[in-house]
Formats: structure tokens, sequence, C-alpha cells
């Protein structure tokens, strides 16, 4: 099998400000000489030990230039580098992992190609693992984290029923943020609730504490019973319901990305958590990376300009009613030792309401996303090392 995407020869251009590698295909990438000096991996510019570099860009010569480049083997490149007379080898494949020779110009919304959007449809096939498979197998972690990422969401079936087992599901691959509900907490009525997710009423499809700057980025939701008629979980896939909003309202959309919205919570004694952030969070070049909805805890909002405040509530409610619509969720129910784990950043949970007949009791806690996402990447580093090997 013949890779289209090989390098068969490497240019000099810009009188060695940059070089352009040139594919089988036809294509090319090219990389400035300052960037692949920056980012050799050689012992005197990052610790071997740790990866971290050793010099800062101060250390580099302004007028850093490649002088030579040679095709030293089927996955090795050797450049003379100018004034400091260093020599420097880089992996093929590493630098095609890493170009950056890409188009500049994106559009509002776009997503990392690791997302896969999803509604109802994806009942047939929830992302699903079984608790003593993942920890005894660190390929069927990887898979179940990377469903996660790619989905937003994951369910695990078999785990031990016990007070604080979701813990241990959290230690597979990162660490909790202790909150002012505990390190974990309790999900079951309670007669004066400091919140309504502490009653049986049903709620709306809502992410988490978004009255929390940072927000919780994942929650893991861990049944210990649920005997009770009703209660359900249900699923949103926030981005999905966003650029659908996007679709039919493309002026709803930018709306809700340019204007913050204001969350409050203040449900126990000496707790007034407050932020300010948009409904829909964009970063500087467009992408779509979070989305915060909570009908409970939105607060009087006062950074939208007087004349578009009635565009800005069209386009709150436009999005509520994507949000509410059945072909939007998936369903499950959570059987004793099961859990799921949502990106609290993207994919908006909710429940039925259930009656007092039997129980339901279910503990949460907030993981950070950064560990998952660590993990997950040192697992498939891994396999990219085995597979270079």
């Amino acid at each position: 099998m013949h890779d289209e995407s090989r390098i068969e020869n490497v240019e000099l251009a810009g009188e060695g400000d940059y070089i352009i590698l040139h594919q089988k295909d036809g294509g090319a990438l090219r990389f400035h000489a300052m960037w692949l000096r920056d980012n050799a991996l050689d012992a005197e510019t990052r610790s071997p030990q740790n990866g971290q570099r050793l010099i800062t860009i101060d250390d580099i010569p302004v007028e850093t230039r490649v002088s030579a480049a040679t095709l030293d083997g089927p996955d090795s490149l050797k450049i003379e580098f100018q004034p400091e007379k260093k020599s420097l080898t880089y992996s093929l494949n590493w630098l095609k992992r890493h170009a950056y020779d890409v188009a500049e110009e994106k559009s509002a919304g776009w997503l990392d190609p690791k997302v896969e959007l999803w509604d109802k449809a994806l009942n047939n096939r929830i992302p699903t693992a079984d608790y003593e498979t993942v920890t005894q197998d660190k390929a069927a972690l990887a898979a179940w984290l990377g469903d996660i990422r790619r989905f937003g969401f994951a369910k695990m079936t078999g785990g031990p029923v016990k007070s604080g087992a979701l813990l241990d599901v959290a230690a597979l691959f990162g660490f909790v943020r202790e909150t002012n509900y505990g390190k974990w907490f309790e999900v079951r009525a309670e007669v004066t609730p400091t919140n309504l997710a502490f009653t049986s009423a049903g709620l709306q499809a809502h992410t988490d504490n978004p009255y929390r700057d940072p927000v919780p980025t994942m929650q893991i939701l861990y049944a210990l019973e649920n005997s009770a008629t009703g209660g359900d979980s249900l699923l949103v896939d926030g981005f999905k319901a966003v650029k659908r909003l996007q679709e039919n309202n493309p002026d709803h959309f930018d709306i809700l990305a340019r204007y913050n919205a204001r969350y409050e919570y203040a449900g126990q004694a000496d707790v007034c958590l407050q932020s300010r952030k948009p409904m829909i969070e964009l970063e500087p070049d467009g992408e779509l990376v979070g989305v915060r909805f909570n009908n409970r805890s939105i607060a009087p909002v006062t950074d939208v300009p007087f004349d578009k405040m009635p565009d800005y509530y069209a386009a709150y409610r436009a999005l509520s009613e994507i949000i509410n619509d059945p072909a939007m969720a998936v369903s499950f129910r959570l059987e004793p030792g099961d859990c799921f784990i949502v990106d609290n950043t993207r994919v908006l949970h909710a429940r039925n309401a259930y009656s007092g007949h039997g129980s339901r009791w279910l503990q949460g806690c907030y993981p950070d996303k950064d560990g998952l996402l660590s993990t997950l990447a040192s697992l498939e580093n891994k396999n990219l090392e085995d597979n270079d090997a």
C-alpha cells in the first residue's frame, strides 16, 4: 500500500526563511526556520527527562535561517541552522502531525474534527464500557475516554455498589475538583433542598454550575439505588443544539456568542457564586468550545444593549426550544453500579420526574477534563510510539 502523503523531497525557500516538504500526492507543507529551531527535540533544547524546553525564545538568534535541508531516511529530515551552525534531525511523521500550513480563515462555530455531533439516533449505540474491563485493560480505557472526547459523554456499567465508588471511576483518568457541595454530592430528594437537583422534580436539560468560573468541565453521576418510577437520565448534545440554531438563524447564534449572560447561585449560607459568560463560547479563531445553559441559575442579563435585548431573548427562546425537542435527546436508565460521565462544557443532562415509590440515590462529582485528556493523550502517544517502533 502506497502512502500518498509520503515526503519525496525538501526545498529551501525564502533565502532559508522556510522549507517546503513536497509530498507524493502533490501536496506541500511549509515550516519556518524559527518554528523548526524553537521546536527542536535535541537534548540541548528540550529536557530528555520531561520534554520541557531548556531555552527561551531570546536564546534563538533573530536572524535564524536554514542553510541546508536533506532527507536522511524514510522518516528523517536533517537541517543545518545558521548562524548557530547547529545540525538537528526531525521526524517527518512528527512534522506532518504538527503541520500548521493550513488555511487561516475558519467560519464561526467550527468544530474540532475529533468531535462527532449526535441526537436521539445515538440511542442505538450509546458509548458504554464495563467497569472491570477498563480497570484492567488500557486499550479499553483509551477507547472509553476516546468516546467521551468524541461524543462528550459515555456510560459505564458493572461498577461496585458502594458509596464513593464514583471516585474510583474518576481515578481511572484524573482528579476530582472539590466544591461547596463537597468532594462528591448526593443526588436524592431532600426535605429542605439547597438545589433543585436534590428533589424529585424533573429538570430541563442543562449544564452544571454555570455560575462558576471556571465551570466544572466534567461530571460523573453514579447510581447506588434506582427503584423509583421515572427518573430516567436524558442527555443533549449542546454543540449539536447550537449548530442547529446557527443553521436556522445565524443571527441567533451570533448574539448568544457575542454577549455575556449572567449566572448566580446563593442557595447555601455564605455562598454567592457568580459568573459572566456567553451561552455559546467560541475561541478567537471561531472554534466552538463551550455551551452554558441552565434555566435555574441564569441571573438578570445586563450585558446586552437595550435595543438588542428583544433579539437576545428571541435567540435564548429558540435555543431552549431546540434543547427541549425530543429528537435531540438520548435517554437511559441507570441501574445500581452504573454511571455516566459528561463533558459539562458541551453536553446538557436532564432527568424525568420520579415518584415517591421506591428510591433513587445517585452520587455526583466533578473531575477535570484536562486530566481525562492528559490520560487519553498519554495512551494514544504510547500507541503511536509502539506503531513507529
